[in-house]
């Protein structure tokens, strides 16, 4: 316990990790049981601010201890956000990733249970009929015959649920929000990456560009969203041969409409489920929702190259959705994973 001290008075006093002692700190992190010394350090933590250098320290870290996923895709990407939005939606990225797979983009998509919210992806997919936590074997079979896998943190990661259970009892995001998202375990080469906080956005960008990525984007949507929004504007930041851009979009850059998010508004994992399969289904059509879906869906089917614009990117989202292709995505992950 005496070491982690040291740490939580160092974070205190406004000090950083130092990069050299990012792996031992780490190591006591997950051992410690104390979970009032662990929510100490997590909120003296957030007080301080995360670096920059202390995201890419354990994030490398995780990234080399995590269980791999290997594709036989050329191209692949990740839709996710990191929870602790303000702006509270259903489970946009969770909709998004069948509508990607279903316009032939394949998604290894990376999650957890809600630990800052009510429903996190692993929540939403049970709720849905998946079986979100299958082994590494069983994903990979899923990301190279169906287009598709769930990757459920805590079985590719080794992390202390003692430490899971403290951030769930903090109910506010910490470093670990915004680690997850930054570990693939199938290193998937395309990301977009939504933050709940404007001051992530560039800071993310630029640990994974040093990570290493093919064209990805980290977002944060000016209501608060961690998502790309159709309520105001989007802050982006482009990573690309390991360069950062930051420009802003807007719904009418895609070609939809701006619009409020009340409809698009769930609070539990079955309310999420069922708005998720009736946009699938193409039973529920409140613009809101089903433009949401679309816009987190064409950009990374632009991102993974399949489309030449993010205007083409809605209209390959739009096929997706009206051809059935989505909803069999997600009727394909529900067998192969309850197998």
């Amino acid at each position: 316990m005496a070491h982690l001290q040291d740490y939580l008075n160092s974070f205190r006093d406004g000090i950083h990790l130092p990069d050299d002692r990012a792996a031992y700190f780490f190591d006591c992190l997950l051992a410690e049981q104390n979970e009032d010394l662990l929510s100490d350090i997590l909120t003296a933590w957030n007080a301080k601010g995360t670096s920059e250098d202390e995201l890419y320290s354990l994030a490398s870290i995780m990234r080399t201890r995590a269980i791999k996923v290997n594709s036989l895709h050329e191209t692949f990407v990740d839709a996710v956000g990191t929870g602790g939005s303000s702006a509270k939606t259903f489970n946009v990225s969770t909709a998004a990733a069948f509508v990607i797979a279903g316009a032939g983009v394949p998604v290894a998509k990376h999650g957890n249970r809600a630990a800052t919210s009510k429903s996190g992806s692993s929540d939403v997919l049970s709720a849905l009929g998946v079986n979100p936590a299958v082994d590494a074997a069983k994903a990979e079979e899923c990301l190279n015959e169906i287009g598709i896998c769930f990757m459920f943190a805590p079985n590719f990661h080794k992390l202390s649920p003692v430490l899971a259970k403290v951030r769930r009892d903090l109910g506010v995001p910490t470093i670990f929000n915004n680690l997850g998202p930054l570990c693939n375990p199938a290193n998937a080469p395309h990301q977009i990456i939504g933050v709940w906080h404007k001051d992530l956005v560039e800071k993310t960008a630029n640990v994974l560009a040093r990570l290493g990525t093919g064209k990805s984007w980290v977002v944060h949507g000016e209501d608060g969203l961690d998502e790309i929004t159709l309520n105001g504007s989007t802050q982006v930041a482009e990573i690309e041969g390991g360069s950062v851009r930051l420009f802003h979009v807007s719904a009418s850059d895609f070609e939809l409409h701006s619009s409020s998010l009340d409809g698009a508004r769930r609070s539990t994992p079955g309310e999420s489920a069922v708005l998720i399969r009736s946009i699938l289904e193409g039973e529920y059509t409140e613009s809101a929702a089903v433009n949401l879906v679309l816009i987190n869906a064409a950009a990374p089917i632009y991102l993974a190259g399949k489309a030449a614009t993010w205007a083409d990117g809605i209209a390959l989202a739009k096929a997706s959705l009206e051809s059935g292709a989505a909803l069999r995505k997600l009727d394909e992950l529900i067998k192969a994973t309850n197998q």
